[in-house]
């Protein structure tokens, strides 16, 4: 039984007509739960008149012809399954789109009309087929391996295209564009499985101008000369260039031309120099206060270790260590100086300190040093000299990284952006591949803790301040 029965819709229908309420208020007066139904009883009054309303109790069975004839329609056409019912006079919208979902996944044979009743048990016996029934059997054979031939085309003209586009909705879109020439539409979204809707939305902006282009050739444009910059620090580039655009935006733009860093995986085994209480240890005068406003007067320090290859005389590829001992102000986090070595030294050490003192003398306040419990930092020449120069010397505690953690950090960008994932074969490369990271660290790589720039250039900012 109907929920609502001619009657009331009648009356709800002229009440409308009469400009007695609009759709909410008659929805609220007369209990309907939505305003669409409302509108379908009206949509269909109005073409149909008293017989829109009336629910059809005979049962239409609609030919195949038919079925393909509506299915051809929407496919074809930019109407609705609701408007398209009301044209052809069918009062259940829903049907028309189940015959649409059958057909595209099914094809044309889920539209035919289906044999009623049981599946018989016993087979019946092949009936004798005359010729003129035979020869029409042959033609409808003929058509349905038609259809088939032509279904397996556009299958495969559209998998050829999808192996060298990634699958996305637009690229999808544009594939099933430049098929039209062959193809018609219907059968290719039938095929493709790909919703009409969202094509007909893509190809309205196919023929648009990009508005991004400017933007787009300024991205490609940092991404030649910073490879690792993820969108963040892209937009804080954009802004040093005076132009001034949403980071959202960017990061589309991003996704858009496949610029994603690939570079940052996952991180190997870290060097340890620990090897226990060899000498002094100094108290955590840090204690990870890690932020200063005067350059110059908190420095750290620490050691990391880099695997290359060779090949030794007998042809066997052989790994070899590198280790880099760099100085750090935790004012800008600029790297001051640094020591490249074969093998963990103290005199590698010595020299990349005595270089850091002589650039931190400048500073009007007494500096301070911080490192891990390393055995070079634990050295009596290591302390002494500090000592000499009026500086304080700090140190983490035992088996504790986050008390070092700026020094940490600043490994992991290094390792991400130039290690990991790349294979050294001499030592002279992979120490040239530092030496000009460092350089491009400092002078070039910009922060957003720094307000966008770089180390360099913030505290050439702050002096000038």
């Amino acid at each position: 039984m109907s929920k609502y029965s001619y009657e009331f819709k009648k009356k709800v229908v002229m009440d409308y007509i009469n400009g007695k309420g609009g759709y909410k208020s008659l929805c609220k007066e007369n209990g309907i739960p939505s305003q669409t139904i409302l509108r379908d009883w009206i949509s269909a009054y109005k073409e149909f008149g008293n017989k829109g309303l009336m629910r059809s109790r005979e049962k239409k069975n609609y030919s195949f012809e038919f079925k393909m004839h509506v299915v051809e329609l929407y496919l074809t056409t930019e109407v609705s399954y609701r408007e398209l019912a009301l044209s052809l006079g069918i009062n259940n919208p829903p049907m028309i789109a189940k015959w649409v979902t059958d057909y595209r996944a099914v094809g044309p044979d889920a539209l035919r009309p289906k044999r009623k009743g049981r599946k018989p048990k016993v087979s019946k016996p092949k009936k004798i087929i005359p010729n003129t029934g035979k020869e029409k059997a042959e033609s409808e054979y003929l058509k349905q391996l038609e259809d088939e031939n032509l279904r397996l085309r556009i299958e495969n003209a559209y998998l050829k295209e999808l192996r060298r586009l990634r699958l996305e909705e637009e690229k999808q879109a544009r594939i099933i564009h430049s098929l039209r020439g062959e193809f018609r539409l219907k059968d290719i979204l039938a095929v493709t499985g790909f919703p009409k809707s969202t094509y007909m939305y893509w190809q309205n902006r196919f023929e648009r101008e990009n508005p991004d282009e400017k933007l787009e050739k300024e991205i490609l444009d940092i991404r030649k000369v910073h490879k690792d910059y993820g969108y963040r620090r892209i937009c804080g580039e954009l802004r040093n260039r005076n132009i001034f655009v949403n980071k959202k935006k960017v990061q589309r733009i991003v996704q858009k031309l496949n610029l994603q860093v690939t570079s940052f995986t996952h991180k190997s085994r870290k060097y340890s120099s620990y090897k226990g209480k060899v000498g002094k240890i100094a108290p955590n005068r840090i204690n990870r206060r890690f932020n200063t406003s005067v350059p110059h007067q908190k420095i750290t320090t620490d050691t990391s270790e880099f695997k290359y290859y060779e090949v030794d005389s007998k042809g066997r590829m052989i790994i070899k260590k590198l280790y880099f001992d760099p100085f750090m102000d935790m004012f800008n986090g600029e790297i001051l100086s640094f020591g490249i070595s074969q093998k963990p030294s103290a005199e590698n050490i010595t020299s990349a300190l005595d270089e850091a003192i002589t650039i931190t003398n400048d500073c009007s306040y007494r500096r301070t040093f911080h490192s891990d419990r390393g055995w070079a930092y634990q050295m009596k020449a290591y302390s002494q000299k500090l000592k000499e120069n009026r500086i304080f010397q700090s140190m983490s505690r035992k088996g504790n990284c986050h008390d070092n953690s700026v020094m940490e950090n600043f490994f992991g960008i290094l390792k991400q952006e130039i290690y990991y994932g790349k294979v050294y074969y001499s030592y002279e490369e992979l120490k040239q591949a530092i030496i000009k990271y460092i350089d491009y660290y400092n002078n070039k790589r910009i922060k957003q803790k720094l307000g966008w720039l770089s180390p360099v250039e913030y505290r050439i900012n702050a002096l000038v301040a």
